[in-house]
């Protein structure tokens, strides 16, 4: 890992080893570990909720629940840094902002009361 960090003071980190799992063959973005872990758990938590709202409406067969949690799924997903902006390379003000909206509906999405934004951005080190 390098010492070099952006001006946002995040470290530069560029290694796919540090980035990507490889699991059966196929590579996986891992979670942004700048996030401490009770507010990975959080988004963690929401995800698996959201995950388990595809499968329901799957079997269910409504395409508009089915719709609602794929994006929640999705949310969750850019929040915790599996998709989305990549949190190893310094990030635009849209990035970020994006993030922090992803975070916020999937927070609220499982009962978690956000404030503002620039509440978040401090829990996401950003």
């Amino acid at each position: 890992m390098s010492d070099e960090t952006y001006p946002t003071g995040r470290a530069i980190v560029r290694t796919n080893a540090e980035t990507h799992l490889m699991i059966k063959g196929r590579r996986w973005r891992v979670s942004d570990p700048a996030l401490d872990d009770e507010f990975r758990q959080l988004l963690v938590n929401a995800l698996m909720d959201a995950r388990r709202s595809v499968k329901q409406a799957l079997k269910s067969e409504d395409s508009e629940a089915l719709a609602l949690a794929r994006r929640r799924v999705g949310d969750a997903k850019i929040a915790l840094g599996e998709r989305g902006p990549k949190w190893w390379e310094d990030m635009t003000v849209d990035e970020v902002t994006l993030r922090l909206e992803c975070g916020r509906r999937a927070l609220q999405s499982v009962g978690v009361d956000v404030e503002s934004l620039e509440d978040l951005r401090s829990r996401f080190k950003l």
